[in-house]
């Protein structure tokens, strides 16, 4: 089953798209809650290249890699990969005001469609707070 999730960030595409694919922007923003932290991030931004992100309970209690490889790449638009097995999609639409970033993925059978479907959208709403006060 997919599961999509989005937010507005009112910010340029530009930016939007550094944001998401830098990695030290992606230590700042991917946890899906705040006793979580990316402590290192990795991208080889192409087709083929990979991605490692080290997501870490911030007692130290537990952790785990968040890694794949890019399936598509278009600059400013899409990022397909594939991680553990499922696929992804991010789509970064850009409108008027601002900029639709959408994820689209492959669920999981170790949480419920509704946990995972939570912590992807508190990851991209983290994702949304940090670009648009890095613009403000």
């Amino acid at each position: 089953m997919k599961i999509t999730v989005e937010a507005q960030v009112a910010a340029p595409i530009a930016q939007v798209w550094k944001a998401y694919t830098t990695p030290e922007d992606i230590t700042q923003w991917n946890a899906a809650s705040d006793d979580w932290h990316t402590t290192r991030a990795t991208v080889d931004l192409r087709e083929g290249g990979a991605f490692c992100s080290r997501m870490e309970a911030k007692d130290g209690s537990m952790g785990f890699d968040f890694e794949g490889t890019y399936t598509k790449v278009v600059e400013n638009s899409l990022i397909e990969y594939a991680f553990g097995g499922r696929e992804a999609q991010v789509e970064f639409i850009d409108g008027e005001d601002a900029v639709t970033v959408r994820a689209s993925f492959d669920s999981e059978h170790t949480h419920s469609i509704e946990q995972q479907r939570e912590g992807w959208q508190s990851i991209l709403n983290n994702f949304k707070r940090h670009v648009e006060a890095v613009t403000a």
